[in-house]
C-alpha cells in the first residue's frame, strides 16, 4: 500500500514538473511563464519531497524533506512575486493578447510606491502639473 502512494504521489510531482517545464516553452510572455512555473514547479517537488518522507521512514530524513517543503512553499510564491514586481518595473512588455493591466497608472516610479488607488496617482500627477495622458 505504501508503494502504491508512493508511486501516485511522484507520479503527479513529475507530471507538475513537466507541466512546469512545458509552460516555459508555450506561454507567450514572461509573467505567464513565471506563474506557471512557480506554481507546477512547487506543487510537484512538494509532491516529490512528500514522496520522499512516506519512501525513508527515518525521522532525520522526513523532517529534512517536510522542512525543505515547509520553505519552498514560504519562499517561491514570494520571490516569484519579487520577480514579477521588478519585471513590471523595469518594463518588461505584456503579451499583446493581454486583455487587462491592473497595475496601470497605479504605481509611482519616482517613489516605487504601489498606490491603493488610481486617484492617489491622479493627485500626484496634477501636483506635479501632468496629465493622465501625459504619465508613462
Amino acid at each position: 500500500m505504501t508503494d502504491l502512494i508512493i508511486a501516485i504521489l511522484s507520479t503527479i510531482g513529475v507530471i507538475a514538473i513537466l507541466i512546469a517545464a512545458i509552460g516555459i516553452l508555450r506561454m507567450p510572455d514572461f509573467y505567464l511563464r513565471l506563474s506557471v512555473t512557480v506554481k507546477a514547479a512547487t506543487l510537484g517537488s512538494g509532491l516529490l519531497l512528500f514522496s520522499l518522507a512516506i519512501f525513508f521512514p527515518q525521522v532525520s530524513v522526513t523532517t529534512k524533506a517536510v522542512a525543505i517543503g515547509f520553505f519552498l512553499l514560504l519562499t517561491a510564491p514570494v520571490a516569484a512575486h519579487m520577480i514579477g514586481r521588478t519585471a513590471y518595473l523595469i518594463g518588461t512588455t505584456l503579451w499583446k493578447g493581454t486583455v487587462r493591466d491592473d497595475l496601470k497608472g497605479m504605481y509611482d516610479k519616482d517613489s516605487h510606491r504601489l498606490s491603493s488607488s488610481n486617484k492617489d496617482v491622479q493627485a500626484k500627477q496634477a501636483a506635479a502639473g501632468e496629465g493622465p495622458d501625459q504619465a508613462g
